[in-house]
């Protein structure tokens, strides 16, 4: 009888256990709750303070949002920023203006000018060509998919002359038939692309100069 009772008493249990879903029902305890239950304020929600006001235009007891950047702070990644919008329709006001913008880069080493070549090639070389003589390879000596040559940035006397403000201006916004580069370089490295543009367009000059200034002196001769 004993026996029977036991086994009755064991299957009952086993019964029971296996009804359970197995879901805690309970929290259980937090040794440090309100660490692990943060407080979660809302938009314009009324504060803890011993200030209250029933004045509905009285926000000074309110938690205040805008979407607003707070007044000084900088967003990441725009640390350098440009000071033109972009033109609208035919206007050419701020194409124009943009020949006065500086470069913000204060140094540009080694380092700066590797990343600066691969960032080139990367976004522009199939374009404007490795040597930046406009044969990318887009164009490929005319047997490529463009049938009008791009610009050529190293020999092109017209992109030689161009200011660093301004070819920023056009890798931003777009210009002829490139279009904008804005999401796809930041502005730091779009700054970097065009002094590397410029210190090629400089080391051309450089090398043809010496033989510039012997054919002028076999002249005189």
């Amino acid at each position: 009888m004993k026996k029977l009772l036991v086994f009755t008493f064991l299957s009952a249990g086993v019964l029971l256990v296996s009804c359970d879903d197995g879901v805690r029902r309970d929290q259980g305890s937090a040794y440090m709750p309100d660490m692990a239950y943060s407080r979660a304020y809302e938009t314009y929600a009324e504060r803890d303070s011993a200030k209250f006001t029933t004045d509905p235009n009285d926000q000074s007891n309110k938690i205040f949002y805008n979407n607003l950047p707070v007044a000084g702070t900088i967003a990441r990644g725009e640390e350098m920023p440009f000071p033109l919008a972009k033109d609208k329709g035919s206007d050419t006001t701020n194409y124009s203006a943009s020949k006065l913008v500086q470069s913000p880069l204060t140094s540009f080493d080694g380092k700066d000018s590797t990343e600066a070549a691969r960032l080139y090639l990367v976004n522009c070389g199939i374009c404007h060509g490795k040597d930046l003589d406009g044969n990318g390879p887009l164009y490929k000596d005319g047997t490529g998919p463009f049938s009008n040559k791009p610009a050529m940035l190293v020999g092109g006397a017209q992109y030689e002359k161009m200011p660093e403000g301004q070819m920023f201006y056009s890798v931003t916004y777009g210009k002829n038939m490139m279009g904008s580069y804005a999401s796809q370089l930041s502005r730091k490295q779009r700054w970097m692309v065009i002094r590397f543009i410029k210190t090629q367009q400089a080391a051309k000059l450089a090398a043809s100069a010496p033989a510039a200034k012997t054919d002028s002196t076999a002249a005189k001769k």
